[in-house]
């Protein structure tokens, strides 16, 4: 589709967003839908309960910096991650998910020309956000190893950074590797951003979905200093509907980030906020056997989906948190990951995102056979799935 001759140049690079295209034609196709990461079952009873009670509380604008509330829990959940003493209004902006947390940073700190070092594959919102603030994306891709591990080469990391470089983006548990950053990946990273002085934008949306220990840089030794951590509700509670995220960091980065928030939405919707302010209190009050029992559901969906491939041309590559599969699909014989999926809902009525989308155009190639699932469905749904890979 091409752009009206009034569009800016900004958005003359970007196309239809690839989980809108992929999540039509499972529609079209009635299968089973593998591709958008949203669950496909009902979110926990908690934060339902505070939902239906929130209807009848004050439906009002909320305070710019977000209700007190879900501000102040926040604050205290990561206060005890970072070791800092935090404040609900200076140190946490409540956002319209963590996308618009995402948008709001590169709003407020990236200039025409400055530049932005993203890992390959990244979410595919983080080049639109950095070309749309007039910024650069530097891309530097991971390795797949057979293991499942993804490697960051240290030495073309550094070549990235120069004094042009703004900031970098880490997400881990990463979409849609499955990656999950260790410490000391974290940290040879934070000496990079310090050398540099760079800020750290930590996407941390998945940060409960993982299955091995979860490092974030906010709370490695002067880490906190230059990060802004963005998390996610509607991963966490399984309401990726509701859109309710937040920003965490130095007040001054996120007084930044909020004059920058204001013009964007300026206040997040009071009632989500509510319901998520008491169904996350509620959580981390129950000894955090929430986040352990929802780390042990994906890991189960995770397997569930790995046995399903199993046996099939598809070979996976076995990730480490959030719920995403990326598998090897070169036994198949398309010729790029575009094809295949494309063909998958009417050859066999399964849909998977190419993750070609989470590539820079010079980098694509590295996806050429390359597929990604999401297990994040019902049990009923990865089992018909892995039914459905037979007929391969």
């Amino acid at each position: 589709m091409s752009a009206h001759p009034w569009s800016s140049q900004r958005i003359s690079s970007f196309g239809e967003t690839v989980f809108a295209t992929f999540t039509r034609l499972a529609l079209e196709h009635n299968a089973v839908n593998l591709g958008q990461g949203f669950p496909d079952f009902a979110p926990p009873k908690m934060i339902m309960d505070a939902y239906r009670a929130a209807a009848d509380e004050y439906q009002q604008y909320p305070p710019l910096p977000g209700l007190p509330a879900l501000a102040k829990t926040v604050a205290e959940i990561k206060a005890k991650v970072t070791g800092q003493t935090l404040d609900s209004v200076a140190n946490v902006q409540i956002t319209v998910g963590a996308t618009e947390g995402l948008f709001a940073i590169m709003q407020a700190f990236i200039n025409p020309g400055d530049e932005v070092v993203l890992l390959e594959p990244f979410y595919d919102a983080y080049p639109a956000d950095v070309i749309m603030a007039g910024g650069i994306p530097v891309y530097v891709p991971m390795q797949p190893q057979v293991n499942g591990e993804w490697l960051i080469d240290f030495d073309d990391l550094r070549k990235a950074f120069s004094d042009k470089t703004k900031a970098i983006i880490i997400n881990s548990p990463n979409n849609p590797t499955g990656k999950v950053f260790s410490a000391d990946e974290i940290d040879k990273i934070l000496a990079l951003a310090t050398e540099f002085d760079t800020l750290i934008i930590s996407d941390e949306a998945y940060e409960y979905i993982a299955f091995t220990p979860f490092v974030s840089p906010s709370s490695r030794p002067g880490g906190f200093e230059r990060t802004l951590t963005v998390a996610s509700i509607g991963k966490t509670f399984s309401v990726t509907g509701w859109k309710i995220g937040y920003v965490v960091g130095p007040a001054e980065l996120v007084k930044a980030v909020r004059m920058a928030h204001q013009w964007i939405p300026f206040t997040v919707a009071t009632p989500l906020q509510l319901a998520s302010a008491v169904a996350l209190k509620q959580a981390h009050q129950a000894g955090d056997t929430y986040f352990a029992d929802l780390a042990h559901q994906f890991q189960s969906k995770r397997d569930i989906l790995l046995e399903g491939l199993k046996g099939t041309p598809f070979k996976a590559l076995s990730p480490n948190g959030s719920y995403f599969i990326v598998a090897d699909s070169s036994e198949l014989g398309y010729k790029d990951d575009l094809e295949l999926c494309y063909d998958l809902p009417k050859r066999i009525g399964v849909v998977a995102i190419p993750p070609s989308a989470f590539y820079s155009p010079d980098h694509k190639y590295l996806a050429k056979h390359l597929v990604r699932f999401a297990f994040c469905k019902t049990d009923e749904a990865l089992h018909e799935a892995s039914k459905r890979f037979k007929n391969l």
